[in-house]
C-alpha cells in the first residue's frame, strides 16, 4: 500500500496475523520505504498492533506472509449454548452492547428471527442466513458512523455492516459474539473482509453472512467487539491511502472457483 501524509502522522496498524488454533504463521516479510522505527504491542483482544510514524510525504509498505490455515470451517448444528455462568472471563465482554452493536435494543428482532430454532448453533446460523437472504450487499449506503440498527433500516450494507448485525442479534440472545477482519481466499474483488464469530458449546464458530455456505481459507488479522476495535490503520493526523492492493494465493492446490462478495 502507498500512503501520503501532509505532516508526520502517528499510526497504529494491524499488519500481522497471529498464530492460533485455526492458522499458523510460517514466514513473513515487511518492507517500508522510507524505513521508520516500528514497535509492537498486544491489545486487549490479543491482536498484534504496530506503532509507527508515517513521515511527511509518500510512504510505501509491503507485507508478504505465508500461513497454514484451515481449508474448512467447523459446522456443528448440535452445539448447545454455553450458560453465561460458565463462560470464560475473556468471553463475557462479548455479551455487552458496543458502539456499532447496540444489542440491548435488538432483543425483540432477534427473537423474531430465530423463532422455532433450537438454542445455540441453530440460532446463530439462522441469524447468518437471515442476514444473507434479507439484506442487500451494496456499497454507498453506510459510512463510519453506521451501526447495526442503521443497517437494518437501510436494508443493505457491506461485510462490515453484515457483521455488526450478526454480532448484535447474537448478543441480544445472550450468545457471545465478536467481529473478525481478515482475508477470505478467492474473494472477488479481493480486499479486507469482515465476518463474525459466536461462542457456542465452549468454543468460537465462524459465520459469514456475505456467503451462501460455510467457507474456509480464512486469514484472521484481528478480533474485536466491533469495527472500532479492528481498524486496519488508525491514524492520528491527516493521512491519505493512495493505493492498496491485496493478493491471496493458495500454494498447494489448484484454485477453486471464485467466491463472490454478494
Amino acid at each position: 500500500m502507498t500512503v501520503t501524509a501532509a505532516t508526520d502522522c502517528p499510526v497504529v496498524a494491524m499488519l500481522r496475523p497471529r498464530s492460533g488454533d485455526a492458522q499458523w504463521m510460517v514466514s513473513e516479510r515487511y518492507e517500508m520505504s522510507p524505513w521508520v522505527r516500528t514497535t509492537e504491542y498486544v491489545d486487549s483482544y490479543g491482536n498484534l498492533c504496530q506503532r509507527l510514524t508515517i513521515p511527511q510525504g509518500e510512504m510505501r509498505i509491503e507485507v508478504e506472509m505465508e500461513l497454514e490455515t484451515e481449508p474448512l470451517i467447523q459446522v456443528t448444528p448440535s452445539a448447545r449454548p454455553t450458560p453465561v455462568a460458565q463462560l470464560p472471563g475473556d468471553v463475557l465482554q462479548f455479551l455487552l452492547q458496543s458502539r456499532y452493536c447496540p444489542s440491548d435494543k435488538m432483543e425483540a428482532r432477534a427473537l423474531e428471527i430465530v423463532e422455532g430454532c433450537a438454542p445455540g448453533y441453530p440460532q446463530a446460523e439462522r441469524i447468518r442466513s437471515w442476514i444473507h437472504e434479507t439484506l442487500e450487499y451494496r456499497y454507498g449506503v453506510s459510512d463510519a458512523t453506521t451501526d447495526a440498527i442503521d443497517t437494518l433500516g437501510h436494508g443493505a450494507g457491506v461485510c462490515r455492516d453484515f457483521s455488526h448485525v450478526g454480532v448484535s442479534l447474537c448478543r441480544a440472545l445472550k450468545i457471545p459474539a465478536r467481529m473478525v477482519v481478515g482475508y477470505l481466499y478467492q474473494l472477488d474483488p479481493m480486499d479486507m473482509h469482515a465476518w463474525f464469530e459466536a461462542f457456542i458449546g465452549g468454543r468460537w464458530y465462524t459465520f459469514d453472512a456475505t456467503q451462501d455456505q460455510p467457507r474456509g481459507g480464512r486469514i484472521v488479522i484481528a478480533y474485536g467487539r466491533d469495527a472500532a476495535d479492528v481498524a486496519f490503520v488508525s491514524n492520528y493526523g491527516p493521512l491519505q491511502m493512495a493505493e492498496m492492493k491485496v493478493t491471496v494465493d493458495r500454494l498447494d492446490d489448484p484454485a477453486p472457483p471464485p467466491v463472490l462478495a454478494d
